[in-house]
């Protein structure tokens, strides 16, 4: 009896991601069954193999390396939710990337992508830059120049501008054992112990005390 296709299980709400991912991991014909399911008409599919995607680069992602292209394309895509996972997908293939293809894709992540007005997509370029850094030390000093901007790209909202600020901190704390030159990111720190959000102030006076240490 053929077995029941990737695709299949995932329109079916009692099969679990973590299944399907474990699954996938071990055989190449669902893999590509899930990248096939990006374009299905099928929104359940659809997201579903994005989000499975998503969790293979965490775990291994040798995997999809060899399908950088695919997510690159995806980059552009409509549905925020497509570009939001494919994002993450590419920042975890950083771990991976031998042949710096992230590059290239540089000024998209930390020009276009950054500034382009949303406050979750921003997120992810910013959330995602202390696992470039990791995986690619020589782009910690590109990359701290970039973030060091949040304070001016355009958000729709000053609070939205906040919440960022602290996801920009967080970061900052995040690779901090990666920056020779501390004294920028010191500075922007200093400015935000007055931020009108406790939350952001919170995660700047946390990263002041481990700078002054």
């Amino acid at each position: 009896m053929r077995e029941v296709s990737m695709l299949t299980r995932l329109e079916r709400k009692e099969i679990g991601d973590e299944e399907l991912a474990e699954e996938a991991a071990k055989s190449k014909d669902s893999l590509r069954e899930l990248l096939d399911g990006i374009s299905s008409a099928n929104p359940r599919v659809r997201f579903r193999s994005a989000k499975i995607l998503r969790m293979i680069s965490e775990r291994n992602p040798k995997m999809l390396y060899s399908s950088w292209r695919f997510f690159v394309r995806l980059l552009d895509s409509e549905n925020n939710i497509l570009k939001w996972n494919a994002m993450d997908i590419i920042t975890n293939l950083t771990r991976v990337d031998s042949g710096s293809k992230f590059d290239k894709l540089f000024r998209k992540f930390y020009g276009t992508l950054l500034c382009e007005g949303s406050l979750i997509t921003a997120g992810h370029v910013v959330s995602g830059s202390s696992v470039i850094v990791k995986a690619h030390p020589e782009l910690q000093d590109k990359i701290t120049k970039e973030l060091l901007k949040v304070g001016k790209i355009p958000l729709p909202t000053e609070e939205c501008r906040n919440i960022l600020i602290g996801h920009t901190i967080k970061a900052f704390d995040a690779y901090l054992d990666h920056v020779k030159d501390k004294n920028e990111i010191a500075s922007f720190v200093k400015r935000q112990l007055n931020n009108s959000r406790r939350a952001t102030r919170a995660k700047a006076e946390k990263l002041l005390r481990k700078l002054e240490k």
